[in-house]
C-alpha cells in the first residue's frame, strides 16, 4: 500500500501482505532492487523534463511576445505554431499545439447542404468529387469521423452559394476539445537536413 510503513525485516508483497526478508527468494531481492531503484531513477528523469518542457515553451514565449512587441515581428503561426533557428542555422526549435476537435450538430447540416448540391448538380459534380465527399463522412469502427477528411472539404474551390453556407456549417460546427503544446529540437546534419534529438525515452 501507498505510504505504508513497512516494519523492519520485513518485505510487503503485491497482495499487502508482509513477508519478513529471510523468507523472501534472493532473486525475488535482487529483482525488487532492480525495479525501485530504475523506478527513483525514471522519475527523477520524467520531473525534470516535464520541468525542462515548461522552462523551454515560457522561454520561447517570452521571446515571441518580445519580438513582437519590440520588433514588430510576427513568429507565431497557425494556431501559435512558431520555429526558431540559431544564427548560424545549427540548430531548431520548433513549438507546435496540436488543437483536438469534435464537430457539433451543425454538420449534419452541413452533409445535407451538400447533399443538395450533389443532387442539383446531378453528373456535372463528378465521380471525382462525390467519392472525396462520401469518404469525408464515412465514419470508423468506433462511430468516429476523419476530422482531417472533413476540415479538406472546405479548401475546394467551388463558387456556389449552398455549397459556400455548408462550409461555414462545417467551420461553426468545429469545438476544440483540447489542446497540447510541444516542443521540439532539431540539429542540422552533415548534409543539411535536421534530425530531432531524442528526449524520449520509449522511442
Amino acid at each position: 500500500m501507498a505510504n505504508r510503513v513497512i516494519p523492519q525485516g520485513y518485505m510487503e508483497d503485491s497482495q499487502g501482505r508482509l513477508v519478513p526478508v529471510e523468507s523472501v527468494k534472493q532473486v525475488d531481492k535482487l529483482r525488487n532492487d532492480l525495479v525501485t531503484d530504475l523506478m527513483a531513477n525514471a522519475r527523477y528523469l520524467a520531473k525534470k523534463i516535464s520541468e525542462f518542457k515548461a522552462h523551454s515553451l515560457d522561454d520561447i514565449q517570452a521571446f515571441v511576445e518580445l519580438s513582437g512587441e519590440k520588433y514588430g515581428a510576427k513568429l507565431g503561426g497557425q494556431l501559435g505554431n512558431v520555429t526558431l533557428y540559431s544564427y548560424d542555422g545549427q540548430y531548431k526549435l520548433v513549438r507546435s499545439i496540436d488543437e483536438f476537435i469534435r464537430f457539433d450538430e451543425r454538420l449534419h447540416a452541413a452533409k445535407s447542404l451538400i447533399d443538395e448540391c450533389l443532387k442539383r448538380w446531378s453528373d456535372g459534380s463528378g465521380v471525382e468529387l462525390r467519392t472525396i465527399i462520401n469518404d469525408a463522412f464515412q465514419v470508423d469502427k468506433a462511430g468516429r469521423i476523419n476530422t482531417r477528411r472533413i476540415l479538406a472539404l472546405r479548401r475546394i474551390a467551388i463558387e456556389d452559394e449552398t455549397w459556400q453556407q455548408a462550409m461555414q456549417a462545417i467551420s461553426d460546427s468545429v469545438q476544440v476539445v483540447s489542446s497540447k503544446t510541444y516542443v521540439r529540437f532539431y540539429e542540422r546534419q552533415p548534409d543539411g537536413s535536421y534530425q530531432q534529438l531524442n528526449l524520449s525515452i520509449a522511442a
